[in-house]
């Protein structure tokens, strides 16, 4: 995993991924996506929500790009772990707060708003067409915000009365709503 950008740019890390529910998104991946959202939002004044925040590789990216608030969303022990751990080598504590929870009922009951929210659930997830609706429902994105959804071209959102675009990076999309 390498942070693509900003002050943490070219850091490498190494999770302990052995046996995690995790998939990261890849460099070319990320950097094609951050290519737009440099385009679109001053990372300074965002307040940016990590669903299925995995091993905090977007949550690494915001902050080393000037992001001051983000929230980072997982229930797995071993990433939050991870998380923690590379917060603190990165001293970035006070931009991050890390919490281990299902994202569902997290969704429930978070009373924030938020500019910019990003999910990477796993693909084969049950409900991750759900998503969508249940970040509208819960009236967690802020006006002129996005919701960015990553999935697999076994799902498609182009329907969603929310929906913006999807850009394709090979097996790889990304659902954009507003």
């Amino acid at each position: 995993m390498r942070i693509i950008g900003g002050t943490f740019k070219g850091r490498k890390f190494f999770p302990p991924a052995k046996n995690w529910p995790t998939r990261p998104t890849t460099d070319f991946a990320k950097e094609g996506l951050f290519n737009i959202l440099n385009n679109y939002f001053d990372f300074e004044d965002l307040k940016v929500l990590d669903l299925f925040g995995g091993t905090g590789n977007h949550s690494y990216e915001f902050i080393s790009r000037g992001c001051k608030d983000v929230t980072y969303v997982d229930k797995f022990g071993g990433c939050v772990a991870f998380v923690k751990k590379t917060a603190t080598t990165l001293e970035i504590e006070d931009h991050i707060k890390i919490v281990r929870a299902d994202v569902f009922k997290f969704m429930e009951r978070d009373t924030h708003q938020y500019n910019y929210i990003f999910a990477g659930p796993p693909y084969p997830l049950p409900t991750l067409t759900t998503i969508p609706d249940k970040i509208f429902e819960h009236d967690l994105l802020k006006e002129g915000g996005w919701f960015v959804l990553e999935h697999n071209p076994n799902h498609t959102f182009e329907n969603h009365k929310r929906f913006r675009e999807v850009r394709n990076y090979g097996k790889t999309l990304f659902s954009i709503f507003e």
